[in-house]
């Protein structure tokens, strides 16, 4: 559910834990995946965390490389739904920078 894929979880049949995430369907993921392009130089990785404008641990990051077609480090990771948007501005903990990155839609590259 919080990655976006409730979409095909059906709740006909009980399966294990189908009782908890159907409820968590019910009222909304406490958090949600993102994809998120970096405004600066930088290279986000797996455990990263992910800071509002305040310096405040919003997430975590669960992915993250350099893109060799996009020329920017991108990534995906777990932010409270309030930061979803696309468009959305966030940062990543790179070591002890927070650099400014973006919400951005799936596919990162149509080519």
């Amino acid at each position: 559910i919080e990655a976006g894929l409730g979409w095909i979880t059906k709740f006909t049949k009980e399966f294990t834990n189908s009782e908890a995430l159907e409820d968590q369907k019910r009222r909304g993921p406490e958090r949600k995946l993102i994809a998120f392009e970096l405004d600066d130089r930088g290279i986000p990785r797996q455990g990263y965390d992910i800071v509002d404008n305040n310096g405040k641990v919003i997430g975590n990051v669960t992915s993250g490389t350099q893109s060799p077609s996009l020329g920017k480090g991108i990534g995906m990771g777990y932010v409270p739904p309030v930061f979803t948007s696309v468009g959305s501005k966030i940062n990543i903990q790179v070591r002890k920078k927070a650099i400014p990155a973006t919400v951005v839609k799936l596919p990162f590259y149509k080519g």
